[in-house]
């Protein structure tokens, strides 16, 4: 039988649930041109960013209903992500 490569392969201690977060991530206004941290947390799987992401600092590019469009730079390219909001926490 081969190897499963999913999605969330090889992730079982990066996705593993920590402390308890609380509300205050989820109360913050977000704006254009703020910066965030993408924090995954495991227990919300809609509106999750690929793994490779997690511990990035981005930028706000666009504030959606639910999600924020986030610029992330990798080496010399920026990508785009969209991420829910239980997966961001502002960069103070």
């Amino acid at each position: 039988m081969s190897k499963s490569k999913g999605y969330r392969h090889k992730t079982r201690s990066l996705l593993t649930k920590k402390e308890n977060k609380g509300l205050t991530s989820f109360l913050h206004d977000y704006k254009v041109e703020d910066k965030v941290i993408i924090d995954i947390n495991p227990s919300q799987v809609k509106g999750m960013p690929h793994r490779r992401y997690q511990g990035l600092i981005g930028t706000v590019e666009e504030v959606r209903k639910r999600s924020l469009v986030i610029r992330v730079p990798i080496g010399n390219k920026v990508k785009k992500i969209i991420a829910r909001l239980e997966h961001i926490k502002p960069f103070l």
